[in-house]
Formats: C-alpha cells, structure tokens, sequence
C-alpha cells in the first residue's frame, strides 16, 4: 500500500554497461543502416570523409554532455543544463526542440525500417513505420529495464550486422580510388546529412535518473558510445563503397542488404535485411525512450502541462509523455521523405547542441565553483576550449542541410516560443 499523496519516482535500473549499450545502440542503428545509401549519392566515393567529419562534431559537442550530465544527472537534460545556464524561457525553446529531434527522429528511422521490410514482404513503408511505433510504444509502457533489455539485444544484432559488411568489405578494399572526391560542399552536405546518424550520444543523458551513480557513469557512457560508433561507421563506409559503386549506393531503399547481396548471394541479402530491422527498430525505440523523458522532465517541472509529468503507479513509466510522442510520431512518418525528415532533425540537433555548448562555457564563467565529476579536456584556465569549436561547427553544419530545411526549422523555433508565451499567460490566470 502507498501513502495518500506518494508520487511514484522512476528506477535506477541501469548500469555503465547497459547505458552505453543504450548510447550505441541509438546511433548504429540511426543513419548507417538507413541513409548510408544517400549519403554515398551525395558523397561518392568520400562518403568515409563525411562520416569522419560528422564524427569529429560530434565529439565535440558530445564532451560538453558529459561534463553537464556529471553536474545535473537528471532526466530532463538538456532542459535542465540550459535552465541553470539561461533560465526557464531558454530552457523551454531548447527542451522543445530536443522533444521534436526525437518525435522527428523516430519515424526517420521507422521509414528506414519500412524500407527494409519492403523490401522483405512488399509491405508499404508507411504502414510498417506506423506499426513500428506503436509497437514500441507499448514496450516503452511496459518497463525500462524491459525496454533496455530489448535495445541490448538490437545493439548486438546491429553491431554483429556492421562488424559482418566490414568483414564482406575486406577483399574488395583497394578497388576503388577511396581520394576521388566531389567538391568538399558535396562532402560536408552528406555529413551534415548523416550527423543524424550520430544522434544518440546526447539522448542517454535523458536516462540520467534511470542510471546508477550517474555522475561517474553517464559521461563514460557518452564518450565510449561516441568513439565505438565512429570507428564502426568509418570501416563500414569504406567496405560499402569498395562493394557497390557509389551511384547504385544512392539509389537502394536497403543498402547494406545490397552490399552483403554482391558479395555473398541472395541469402546474405535477407540475413542483412532482418539485422537492418533489429536496428532500425532498436533506434526508433531508443530515440522515443529519451523524447519522452525530456517531455517528462519538462512536465514535472511545469514547462509543460503537468500531465506530462505523470509516472504510471504499477509501471513506474511516463505514460502520458510516451503517448504524446508516439502519437506525433506517427503523423511525422505521413510525410514519408526519409532524407527531409531526417535533415528536420539535424536542424533541431544542431540548434540544441550550440545551445549546450554554450551553456558549458556560460556556467564555467558563472558557476566556477559547482562540483564536476567530470571535465571536458583542453582549458584556458576556467575557460573551455572544445566547447567552442562545438557550438561553430554545429552552426557551420547547420547551413549545409537547405534552404526548406531551415526555413521548416526556424518555423518550428519560433513556434516554441509562441507555445511559451502562451502557456505562460495560462499560468498567470
């Protein structure tokens, strides 16, 4: 029996292990299965270049989580880090683009798993991503140890999956000229596509006050997912371009199950195809775990209706949160444009972690003295340096993802505001 009034907090279920198996398991499964293809379009042969350099931004920005993650260890985040940093109406702006590159993100890589399955059955693409999501969405209900069990499991599947193409890869290296280069706005347009490949990092740090002895374990988990996938992504481009010319690349809707079809036969190309399920399905999992734990930090904090702040008395989840997004999710995926829908989140992404990198920067100057489990390398003395080439590559990359994309992408900002000032007035009634 519970005390009248007990609110119900969630479990600290998660270790180093699972939280970095989480960390990866949102970022193998994100871009490198679903748009590895179009970015090879775009790329050519460098597409391994545009991995590098997306990975390079990442790290960045992703040194920066880990220092504000061992400061705040909290489910909200970003949310959290940019309040103490700039306060509430910042933090809003910032936590609802954080909620939107998850919503957003998730059925870009449900599109990706339609894709794959279309390819399997010939079911539509939009009804496979729509299932999907619902799916999952159950599953997020149900438990997070349950939830993170099942992202291991994909975790290892995807990564056994990369591990296999590298491995195809090795007798065709050296077939092709790796320096035969487009023009660098070529290279860095299909980084700025497939940063939304790294996207994962950032999102474990919502699971915060889900982990145990977070100020030690959420900043290892951030830099050892970061620099695994990196190393993955790099080898598998490099094995995909040596398998299949460039062009072909861009044009399949599965194009690790074509790669591993060239080199092994039709059987290889339905063994990749089910793998690239368990990815796909395994990041569009994660992504919605970590948007609904923003949205709920937000609702709990009273930046949203305090609806979203819920917890479920027998699950211990955030159910109202995890319906919100799953159902947004859904009417993202009728778009149906993985490229577009995946450049929309890049937009969100990149805006946010400008934010936190000067978030960083802001507090070292005005909270010099708050105790940090960990600190980010490479400082003038309270002044750090790698923070500040996150936030400019972040804004250079930003202008690489097109002129719809950023204009979609300011809209949705200003409407954050918009949906603050409102809010706001209702409070004050």
């Amino acid at each position: 029996m519970e005390a009248p009034g007990f609110e119900p907090t969630l479990k600290r279920e998660l270790g180093l292990f699972e939280a970095t198996l989480c960390g990866v398991g949102i970022i193998l499964g994100a871009g490198i299965y679903a748009l590895v293809g179009k970015a090879a379009g775009i790329a050519g042969n460098g597409v391994w270049i545009s991995f590098f350099i997306a990975a390079i931004v990442a790290a960045f920005s992703g040194l920066s989580y880990a220092e504000l993650s061992s400061i705040y260890p909290r489910a909200g985040a970003e949310y959290v880090y940019t309040k103490n940093a700039f306060g509430r109406k910042m933090a809003f702006i910032i936590g609802w683009m954080v909620i939107f590159s998850g919503i957003i993100a998730a059925p870009a890589v449900a599109l990706g798993f339609g894709g794959y399955l279309n390819a399997l059955t010939g079911l539509p693409i939009i009804l496979s991503a729509i299932g999907v999501i619902v799916l999952l969405c159950f599953v997020m209900f149900w438990g997070i140890k349950e939830s993170a069990w099942l992202a291991m499991v994909g975790t290892l599947v995807e990564g056994g999956g990369l591990i296999l193409i590298v491995i195809i890869g090795l007798p065709y290296l050296g077939s092709v000229d790796y320096f035969e280069l487009p023009e660098m706005d070529h290279i860095i347009s299909a980084a700025a596509l497939i940063f939304f490949a790294f996207i994962g990092f950032e999102e474990i740090t919502r699971l915060s006050e889900e982990t145990r002895n977070p100020g030690k374990n959420m900043p290892r988990a951030v830099i050892i997912a970061i620099f695994v996938s990196a190393i993955l992504y790099v080898l598998v481009a490099l094995s995909a371009i040596s398998v299949i010319n460039w062009e072909e690349l861009g044009k399949s809707n599965a194009p690790l199950a074509e790669v591993a079809s060239v080199a092994m036969g039709e059987e290889a190309f339905l063994l990749l195809s089910v793998i690239a399920l368990f990815a796909t399905g395994n990041t569009v999992l994660l992504v919605m775990i970590a948007a609904s734990r923003i949205t709920f930090g937000m609702g709990r904090d009273f930046s949203l209706p305090k609806l979203f702040g819920k917890v479920h008395k027998v699950r211990r989840t955030p159910w109202v949160a995890i319906a919100a997004v799953g159902i947004i999710a859904i009417l993202f995926v009728l778009i149906g444009e993985i490229e577009f829908v995946a450049n929309l989140t890049n937009f969100t992404i990149f805006v946010t972690f400008m934010a936190i990198n000067a978030a960083l920067i802001w507090l070292r100057y005005k909270k010099p003295d708050i105790e940090r489990p960990f600190k980010t390398p490479v400082n003038i003395g309270w002044f750090p340096v790698l923070p500040v080439f996150g936030f400019f590559t972040s804004l250079f990359m930003l202008f690489y993802l097109g002129a719809e994309v950023i204009t979609y992408g300011i809209l949705l900002f200003v409407l954050g505001f918009v949906v603050y000032e409102v809010l706001e007035r209702f409070k004050h009634k």
